[in-house]
């Protein structure tokens, strides 16, 4: 009887970890978007970029990530994400942030701050194309002389 009592603490230490493991699946599982006017904010659990749209150098669909290094995540069934770097040279160390979704659709690139650069995607193409149009349409505006 004197250690059945204590199997509550052992009990309780097994719910929390199954909460907080279920609760970090769950905010990795989709991306979670936020576009105003000022910035996109992109979001998968504790990978987080914000992007100021005045700095938006330039926006594309790609077929294909290149290949990089992985600093950092994780890649399940068709899902990417994490802080990658390209493959080391002399001019360049820059962390590229990967929120892909869904590895066999287009990805939106987009590159800001000079050579900074984001890929991303949403599960759903059909709202990945419209953001994607979004942030063309301003990246063109930005463009164009006054």
């Amino acid at each position: 009887m004197h250690s059945s009592k204590k199997n509550w603490i052992w009990t309780l230490t097994l719910i929390i970890t199954v909460i907080c493991c279920a609760a970090v699946l769950i905010l990795h599982v989709k991306n979670w978007v936020s576009n105003d006017d000022d910035s996109l904010g992109l979001r998968s659990g504790f990978y987080n970029v914000e992007i100021p749209l005045n700095e938006l150098d330039s926006v594309a669909f790609v077929e294909r990530i290149p290949p990089m290094e992985r600093l950092h995540g994780f890649s399940a069934l068709d899902k990417e994400k994490g802080v990658f770097r390209k493959f080391k040279d002399s001019l360049t160390d820059k962390k590229v942030h990967v929120f892909v979704d869904n590895i066999n659709q287009n990805k939106v690139k987009l590159v800001y701050k000079d050579s900074t650069y984001v890929y991303f995607n949403l599960k759903d193409s059909v709202e990945t194309v419209q953001l994607f149009q979004k942030l063309s349409a301003r990246t063109g505006a930005l463009s164009e002389p006054n």
